[in-house]
């Protein structure tokens, strides 16, 4: 639909801004190139389809610069559209390779040869556009004399007439040839918006402001504009008269853009993306983005918007130390938002964290394999660097560097260096990387501490036995040291924290995700956890029944507690031996030890040993805690994360004093699982209820 003359002059400026633009008179698009050469264009549209970089047969044309230009295409002496002139300045790239028999027989070329080096160079130059919601490709077929033939000269330039594109909205430009040989050349143009659609800033809030006819019916759309595919839609509505429309700070990413027009029969849309350069978009943008782990070795980006930056390896050390980037040996990767990306890993590790930076800042740093594969361990990780003629070697990463080893080194790693090598020389280190150029080991050191302990150990019996002779010496005073003794005793036993066994139904791969997050999250706290997703090689080597007794037994005996963590599969499986009876149904996978602790957890429960030793716990939203079989709830059940603090007051220690820090220890377990929660229950790339963009309380003038 043809633009109003007063909607363009408001657009462009003045009328005479206006009047100096070129009129091409036709809805017919239209080609004409520079003099000596000839050009067609194609009646139809095309696919948009580049293909890959192929090699050049010989010399061949190349576009290397885009020049666009606004013009007019008017209908009407006063009704015109906006349209986007474009020129393509072609060159000759490439050369003519030698033939073999010129160069066997001194340069004597068959006649042949020197036909091609007279031809014209044929090239078929394709134009693509896009401009939300609209995109197009056109093909021009160009044709240079031979006589214009220069290599790495400039032979001139094709013009195509026109894109027509709506007031205000963003068009971005590229130009390659088919096949394509080189890459393609791109240019961006942002056409000029109507004065009526203005953005503001009122503190934390952000207004669209429309300044538009109280009859005036329009629409109102907010998207994501994406640089590599369709744009995704946030919010719609269809609005009357002037309006002051209110977005939170907090929506604000910088492909957030603006699409408003008319309620009428093919109206022009003006779109605007006013939020490209604003720090608060750039801040929430970073703020939104997360790392998803796909598999052992594949990830994503998950983020509103794509951005410019690149991630590594690195590994974070037990201790709070930073983490240090695996660069080199590794090398950063160029990062694209919902992308798969991939890590040439052999094996996972907990220390293993992926770090993504952007302008040479840090940005964002998860280590995707915690979850998975338990906390962090007191791990030193070994480079291995492999040279000419089989040379070789080996340095152990730490705060300070890498240590060569062996060394004289007052570090850590240097005092064991020596039983380090003989840990990696007998295979009881697990390699993490490896290639041409060397590999990565990370070799346990939580062995070496306890022989350290030992010691300690030896040493303060003998400083016992020593003191028990003084008392002996001293009975009127040996009441009091064996009062104190005590004392250090269950203090220490405190320090040590409670055994708690967590058993979950695998309903599904994020489940086991979202319990392995808890497991991880209470290991922060004063709580030694088993899980069987940190033990899976155990699980198969002794099988699930015989696993879970041991478990079972052993954290009963040292005063722990058993934690059941019920999902619609464990309410299931729990129903389903009530009422087959006590030989239950037997156990499908190797690593379903929910299904084989149903064995030894019913008989606790039916004979009531169960309360002081067994808690229950579900998540919001999954599971409604009515929905646990009766006989399971004769111990507390508790909702996850609401009813956090008194889940963690029921994993204490039953004489322990009431801790003044459990609601912040509940708050830091809730912040470490709340990224699981929402990946669960809102998967990547569908929005999350309640959270869209769009008018707020706001709305209206």
């Amino acid at each position: 639909m043809p633009v109003p003359w007063f909607l363009l002059s408001l657009a462009l400026g003045r009328s005479p801004v206006v009047l100096s633009l070129e009129r091409l008179v036709g809805p017919q698009d239209a080609t004409h190139c520079s003099p000596g050469l000839s050009c067609h264009l194609w009646d139809s549209d095309i696919l948009c389809l580049p293909g890959d970089i192929v090699p050049a047969p010989g010399p061949v044309l190349a576009p290397t610069h885009l020049q666009t230009e606004l013009v007019l295409r008017c209908q009407k002496e006063t009704d015109c559209d906006l349209c986007l002139r474009v020129a393509v300045h072609l060159a000759v790239h490439g050369h003519w390779e030698e033939p073999e028999d010129e160069e066997k027989f001194g340069g004597e070329a068959d006649s042949g040869v020197e036909e091609p080096r007279n031809a014209s160079l044929q090239a078929q130059v394709v134009l693509s556009f896009q401009a939300y919601p609209t995109a197009r490709c056109v093909l021009l077929e160009v044709q240079v004399p031979a006589a214009l033939v220069q290599f790495g000269q400039s032979v001139g330039s094709v013009v195509y007439d026109c894109f027509e594109a709506a007031l205000g909205s963003e068009v971005r430009i590229w130009s390659y040839t088919q096949p394509r040989y080189e890459k393609e050349l791109n240019h961006t143009q942002q056409l000029p918006a109507l004065p009526w659609l203005n953005v503001s800033a009122d503190g934390d809030n952000v207004h669209l402001v429309l300044n538009v006819s109280e009859e005036q019916h329009f629409g109102l759309s907010l998207y994501w504009n994406q640089v590599q595919g369709p744009p995704k839609p946030r919010w719609h509505k269809n609005l009357t008269g002037p309006q002051i429309i209110t977005l939170n700070h907090t929506d604000l990413v910088p492909c957030l853009c603006i699409q408003v027009w008319p309620l009428e029969p093919d109206s022009v849309r003006t779109n605007i993306c006013p939020f490209r350069e604003d720090p608060r978009a750039h801040r929430n943008l970073w703020q939104a983005a997360r790392l998803r782990l796909l598999t052992l070795q594949s990830w994503l980006l998950d983020a509103p918007c794509s951005l410019p930056a690149e991630a590594a390896l690195c590994w974070r050390a037990l201790g709070g130390d930073p983490c240090q980037p695996l660069v080199p040996p590794l090398s950063w990767e160029n990062v694209t938002v919902d992308k798969v990306l991939e890590f040439p890993l052999l094996k996972g590790h907990p220390n293993l964290c992926v770090q993504v930076n952007s302008s040479e800042k840090l940005q964002l740093q998860e280590c995707l394999w915690a979850d998975s594969l338990g906390p962090l361990k007191d791990d030193v990780l070994l480079l291995e660097t492999r040279g000419p003629q089989d040379n070789r070697s080996l340095c152990a990463l730490e705060p300070s560097g890498c240590t060569s080893l062996p060394s004289r080194a007052s570090t850590r790693a240097a005092r064991l260096g020596e039983y380090l090598l003989q840990d990696l020389q007998s295979g009881q280190c697990l390699q993490l990387w490896d290639d041409d150029l060397g590999a990565l080991w990370a070799c346990p050191m939580d062995k070496y501490i306890h022989k350290r302990w030992a010691l300690v150990w030896l040493a303060c019996l003998l400083f016992a036995a020593a003191l028990s002779l003084i008392l002996l010496l001293k009975k009127d005073h040996a009441k009091g040291w064996l009062r104190l003794l005590k004392q250090d005793v269950r203090s220490g036993a405190a320090a040590r924290g409670r055994a708690a066994l967590l058993l979950y139904s695998a309903d599904d791969s994020g489940f086991e995700r979202l319990v392995g997050a808890l497991a991880s999250a209470l290991c922060q706290l004063p709580l030694r956890v088993a899980v069987d997703l940190w033990s899976r090689r155990e699980l198969s080597a002794q099988g699930p029944v015989a696993w879970f007794h041991a478990q079972r037994r052993q954290t009963l005996q040292e005063g722990g507690v058993v934690v059941l963590l019920f999902s619609p599969g464990a309410v299931a499986l729990c129903s389903e031996w009530l009422q087959d009876g006590v030989s239950g149904p037997r156990a499908h996978g190797p690593h379903d030890a929910f299904r084989a602790s149903l064995s030894c957890v019913l008989p606790d429960f039916l004979q009531g040993r169960a309360p002081g030793s067994y808690v229950g716990a579900c998540f919001d939203r999954l599971l409604h805690p009515d929905a646990v079989p009766a006989l399971f709830r004769t111990v507390p059940v508790f909702t996850l994360p609401s009813q956090l603090p008194d889940f963690l007051g029921a994993l204490q220690q039953p004489r322990a004093p009431r801790s003044g820090r459990l609601q912040e220890r509940a708050e830091q377990v809730s912040r470490a699982l709340q990224p699981a929660l929402d990946c669960y229950f809102h998967p990547p790339g569908t929005p999350a209820p309640g959270r869209g963009v769009g008018p707020g309380a706001g709305d209206g003038t």
